[in-house]
């Protein structure tokens, strides 16, 4: 991980897109909170095939002119090339200097099949806004779901770099060593970007389950025993979750990893439990 512990370390967190005016105010007080630690930037989700565009463009546009830096989530899906570059374009003039380019999914019930994958995504801003925008994309250090095998996902990503992405945010783990495995990967392959380690803490078991298991991350067997020994003691339950979550953390930074990107799921105290457990500055 040499060229990783060569990089300055930088902090963000995600949102994911309000769809109500309530969850917008919720969106508005978490960033209030969270921007006491002084993130590099917020990210705001965008929903299969931009199913939460507007939702994402508001709440975006909002943190904003709250004078942080944010980076929505963009994906082709459904969309025509035009809409995409209008909202680039909207995004631009706003004075946004960050995007994270997704190949997304298509809405169901569209009956649409396209799917434009991120490095053509990546490729289609570079030639409509040149520089201006620092692009993330995501990594999967424990393998895309989609993908056949490590090799075709590590050439994937790699086809993204070369496209022009200047940063990386990976899918979230439970498991450190998937991710020094990764890096080394992509370093053999000469991939010289940031790649930033997502962060998911665990508030509620059986929802961390139920989602890892849609979306391909692996909860390891010892954290499951773990939160099954404590299904009648809810308190020993949140400290597990918050100490495993905190050892993985210091692990990462401990070994090289660039900095790291929360997952809020639109709350502040989670992350901030982990934050401060870490001791990181305030």
């Amino acid at each position: 991980m040499t060229l990783q512990k060569d990089m300055p370390r930088h902090f963000s967190f995600e949102f994911s897109a309000p769809r109500t005016d309530e969850a917008s105010a919720q969106v508005a007080r978490v960033h209030d909170k969270l921007t006491e630690l002084d993130p590099a930037f917020f990210s705001v989700t965008y929903g299969a095939g931009g199913s939460t565009k507007d939702g994402t463009k508001q709440a975006v546009l909002d943190i904003n002119a709250r004078g942080s830096q944010v980076a929505p989530h963009l994906s082709f899906g459904g969309d025509s090339p035009d809409k995409i570059e209008a909202l680039l374009k909207e995004y631009q003039a706003a004075g946004i200097r960050r995007v994270v380019a997704l190949r997304g999914d298509v809405p169901s019930g569209t009956g649409s099949k396209s799917m434009t994958y991120a490095n053509e995504l990546v490729a289609f801003i570079r030639e409509k806004t040149g520089d201006h925008f620092h692009i993330e994309v995501a990594a999967y250090p424990e393998v895309h779901p989609d993908s056949v095998d490590v090799q075709s996902d590590l050439k994937y990503f790699k086809a993204k770099v070369d496209a022009g992405a200047n940063g990386a945010l990976t899918q979230y783990f439970y498991n450190a060593d998937a991710y020094f495995r990764y890096i080394d990967a992509c370093e053999k392959m000469g991939v010289d970007i940031p790649i930033v380690p997502g962060i998911m803490p665990i508030t509620n078991y059986a929802n961390i389950i139920r989602f890892s298991e849609k979306c391909g991350a692996e909860v390891p067997r010892w954290m499951r025993k773990h939160f099954e020994s404590y299904k009648d003691d809810p308190e020993s339950s949140k400290q597990f979750a918050l100490d495993s979550v905190s050892d993985l953390c210091r692990r990462l930074l401990d070994g090289g990893a660039p900095g790291l990107h929360f997952y809020t799921l639109n709350q502040s105290l989670p992350a901030l439990r982990i934050w401060r457990n870490i001791g990181l500055p305030t």
